[in-house]
């Protein structure tokens, strides 16, 4: 995921603020300013006199940007830069950053080579757009595969420990958290922004299910719920799936009766099963192909829910090819 950074440079403090509160990584200012706008917000203000812009118009000047990165410099890829040259650096370097004054640049800058460049640095000229490309190229998270799964058997289980997650966001009808008893399948837990007479709701919140159950997060990795912890970044997928990042807040594990929910999905290599554990709760749901909330309490063989499906295979959170079942 590439970080945002915004160039202030001529200076102006109101852009400045507005930069900070549209959530940027890191502001660009000259050398005197750097002091003041340090104490406006916790996070890294470099002085432009030591951040090079360098335009990639031939070969030697790609050549010479890498050398510069090599050493350690701080260089900024100048507007006019094209796919292949950045792709060729990225390859070898992790602190490539790419100047953008749209959002399209923008979006194109984060899409390199699927990472995208460690840094997108926005120009003055974009300030009214900042908080868009922030959200689109900071907080959106690509698309996520889903499918319709049907279920084929809901079982209560017993007392187990369950995970809430409550993150700083407001989540919407529709959206939720990818979590499965195996990696390669994965199903949409609805976040509970629906009310009914005996609770409110509560949109910043999933109760996501087992501490044991794998959880999908930002950048294609894995991690068990009951490894959660605030200040993390979990992922966030609607129906369409549509991703977004979200901080968690906190994190609550109690013991819970529980149900033990299995769904089928039927692919051209076979059908393919898989489970997820939640507590046996109206307010805990998975999500309808239609993006509809559905309570686990109501759920009965033969309805349909929204599930990803993937390889199976994480160690500590990461992908591997190994010959693993999980059931």
């Amino acid at each position: 995921m590439s970080r945002i950074y915004f160039n202030c440079v001529p200076f102006d403090k109101g852009d400045v603020t507005l930069a900070l509160e549209s959530g940027v990584d890191g502001v660009i200012v000259p050398r005197k300013h750097v002091e003041e706008v340090s104490g406006l917000s916790r996070c890294p203000v470099w002085a432009a006199e030591d951040t090079a812009m360098m335009a990639l118009s031939v070969k030697a000047d790609e050549e010479a940007v890498l050398e510069r990165l090599h050493k350690g410099e701080r260089v900024v890829l100048a507007r006019g830069w094209e796919v292949i040259p950045v792709e060729n650096l990225l390859a070898q370097s992790d602190s490539v950053l790419a100047e953008a004054a749209t959002l399209d640049e923008a979006r194109l800058a984060a899409g390199i080579l699927e990472r995208g460049v460690a840094g997108i640095v926005v120009s003055r000229e974009a300030v009214a757009d900042l908080k868009t490309i922030v959200s689109q190229c900071k907080l959106a998270q690509g698309h996520e595969e889903l499918q319709p799964a049907v279920i084929t058997r809901v079982e209560s289980v017993g007392l187990g420990h369950r995970v809430c997650a409550d993150t700083l966001s407001i989540l919407r009808k529709g959206q939720g958290m990818l979590v499965g008893n195996s990696s390669a399948f994965t199903f949409l837990v609805h976040a509970e922004t629906e009310r009914n007479e005996y609770v409110a709701a509560r949109p910043f919140r999933v109760n996501a299910g087992a501490v044991h159950a794998y959880v999908r997060l930002p950048g294609d990795k894995t991690t068990y719920l009951g490894e959660f912890k605030a200040g993390q970044e979990v992922l966030i997928v609607d129906a369409n799936g549509e991703t977004s990042l979200a901080t968690l807040g906190r994190v609550k594990i109690e013991v819970r009766p529980m149900l033990l929910v299995e769904a089928q999905v039927a692919t051209e290599d076979g059908v393919k099963t898989g489970a997820v554990f939640l507590q046996n709760a109206e307010t805990i749901r998975l999500t309808t192909p239609g993006g509809e909330p559905v309570s686990v309490v109501g759920l009965k063989p033969g309805d349909t829910v929204l599930c990803r499906l993937d390889e199976a295979g994480r160690h500590f959170g990461m992908r591997i090819r190994e010959d693993i079942r999980e059931i």
